[in-house]
This record gives C-alpha cells, sequence and structure tokens, in this order.
C-alpha cells in the first residue's frame, strides 16, 4: 500500500490515522492489529519495509496499513492524527559498551527524526499528539520507594537512557506546542510470546519456578492488553500528557509473580534461581530483573482508564 493511498484526512470520520515506529515489536504488532481491527488507518515507519510487511503479516485485517522507509517518515506523517514511537533496541539482552551505546542511540536517533519531521508539517495537517515510549527505569530501583509520574528520575545507566530518551520528545513541546507529548514509562509487559515472560520462562522452568534473585524485588508489571488499551487511550484521551507510567494497579514483588507463574503452570515456586545464572544470561542487563521498582498507574487512573488485568494471577490465567 502507498503511503499516498493512506493520506486522506481520517478526523471527520471518528477514524484515526496513526504513524507508528517500532510497529514489529511486542507491544507495536498488537498495538497495529487493534488500530487496524478497529477500522483506523496505520502507517508503520520502519527502517526495513520487508521485514516489518513480514512480522505484521498477521495483524493485517480492515483498515489501511502503508510503510515508510526513512527517507519517507517526514512525508507519511503529515495530516496524521497521531504518532507512535515504540522504537528502540531491546534492553533484555546482555549489554557490552558496544550494545549500551547502541540502546541509547537507537532511541535518541528515531525520536528525533520523528520530533522534527511532526515539527515540520503544515500547521493544518500536523499530529496532534505524539506518544513515546520510554520505561519505569526512568526511576532507578528501589525495594521500598513508590514511584508515581511526579517522582525524580534515578541515576543509574537505564535512567540515563530514558531520561535523554524523553528530554528528546518533549523537545517538541517548544518546536510545536500544539502537539500533546505523552511519554510512555512503560513496566515489564506480559504476554505469551515474547517480551520478559518470554524470556523468563524457560529459566522458570529449568529451576522449577523459583523468583528470579531473593525474590523481595519489585516487578511492576502490565499485560500487553492493557498497555496498548493505555496507548489507544493516550492517542484519543487530550487530558493525558506528559509522563504516564504504563503498569498494572498492583505490582508484586519478584517471589509473589514467581508463585503465581508456578500456580499458573502448576509447577512449584520453591528453588530461588541463582543471581550467577541471570547474571549470565544477561550480564549488567541482569539489573532489569535482579533489582525492580514499585510504579504505580496515577496518570492512567486519573484519565478513567479501566485496567482489564489488574492483578498479576488474572493477568498469567489469561497468558
Amino acid at each position: 500500500v502507498s503511503v499516498a493511498s493512506a493520506s486522506a484526512s481520517s478526523s471527520s470520520s471518528g477514524k484515526m490515522r496513526v504513524a507508528i515506529s517500532g510497529a514489529s515489536g511486542f507491544v507495536g504488532t498488537r498495538l497495529v492489529a487493534k488500530l487496524l481491527a478497529g477500522g483506523n488507518d496505520v502507517v508503520v515507519l520502519t527502517r526495513d519495509v520487508e521485514k516489518a510487511r513480514a512480522a505484521l503479516r498477521n495483524s493485517f485485517s480492515s483498515g489501511t496499513i502503508a510503510f515508510a522507509d526513512p527517507s519517507r517518515w517526514s512525508a507519511a506523517i503529515v495530516g496524521c492524527d497521531g504518532v507512535v514511537n515504540l522504537a528502540g533496541e531491546p534492553i533484555s539482552t546482555r549489554w557490552s559498551p558496544a550494545i549500551k551505546a547502541e540502546i541509547m542511540a537507537s532511541r535518541i536517533k528515531a525520536t528525533k527524526r520523528i520530533a522534527d519531521a511532526i515539527a515540520a508539517c503544515p500547521a493544518e495537517k500536523k499530529p496532534r499528539a505524539l506518544i513515546n515510549a520510554s520505561a519505569i527505569g526512568f526511576y532507578g530501583v528501589s525495594e521500598n520507594r513508590v514511584f508515581d509520574e511526579s517522582a525524580p528520575a534515578g541515576g543509574d545507566y537505564l535512567s540515563k537512557v530514558c531520561q535523554a530518551w524523553e528530554s528528546t520528545a518533549r523537545e517538541l513541546e517548544r518546536t510545536s506546542p500544539e502537539t500533546r507529548v505523552v511519554l510512555l514509562r512503560l513496566g515489564i509487559v506480559l504476554d505469551r510470546d515474547g517480551g520478559a515472560l518470554g524470556k523468563m520462562l524457560p529459566t522458570f522452568q529449568i529451576f522449577a519456578g523459583g523468583p528470579m534473585g531473593d525474590g523481595a524485588q519489585w516487578f511492576s508489571w502490565i499485560h500487553r492488553e492493557d498497555a496498548v488499551g493505555i496507548i489507544l487511550e493516550s492517542l484519543s484521551n487530550v487530558t493525558l500528557r506528559g509522563p504516564v507510567n504504563v503498569t498494572a494497579p498492583n505490582p508484586v514483588r519478584m517471589g509473589e509473580m514467581c508463585a503465581a507463574l508456578g500456580r499458573t503452570l502448576g509447577r512449584p515456586s520453591w528453588l530461588p534461581v541463582p543471581d550467577f545464572a541471570i547474571q549470565a544470561l544477561l550480564g549488567e542487563g541482569a539489573t532489569v530483573v535482579l533489582q525492580g521498582q514499585k510504579v504505580e498507574p496515577s496518570a492512567a487512573l486519573a484519565a478513567g482508564y479501566k485496567f482489564k488485568y489488574e492483578r498479576i494471577d488474572d493477568a498469567l490465567g489469561d497468558i
């Protein structure tokens, strides 16, 4: 599908036209499917059109989908109602200095390109919202503090990535004040075919389902359906702006998470997965799993978002 064929203005009919980067990722594929099923038009901003087309082939339904490579991102964004930027290197891999640089650069570069393209749109064809991914890593880690959207940033590497990512998106508030900027501070997104759970399950099964590390660290999770739900809410609800924690209202400690997973799988949850096994898998990236933070979704709740999965047992039961 060409960009032109999807470019008719859609706001008059209640349909949206949404540009998405990172569309072939764990959250993006589900978001594309949901938008198309609702009869909306989607423009996929991608570095590799063929790869994105293949990754999204099961998401096509009604609605129109178009693909744009980086040379055409600017043209593709013109006339969209909103832009959702989910692009970035995955974090749950082993970190080397090169990977750390790439995690940072991949997020900054895509965000800057998108923000610049929005700012350059003619006023009458400018997207009304940029929904930009970030992560709860923004807050750093803690076993006893509770973080809502007003909490300050942490000082570790992941926090610095999130701060740089968010400030690149926030530049748009200066260059295009009429565009609402929402910063999605994503928690640990759960669903059956990928994400953190996909990584945890094999290890969990080897060690008969024990907690990762000492089990006392907080695990601020969200079901993928609710992550997509909050993104859709952010596109349409003009009261949402700035940081939005994309986490369920009932975070759990890792030990509780693993006990719930053990119940769901019908396996015991008694032998902890030793730190060294996780360190071996993820290296420095293990901080994502071994240390956590207790995060509350105050902004989403205040905006009236209704969670489909509020408790970990319900979420895992569905998965």
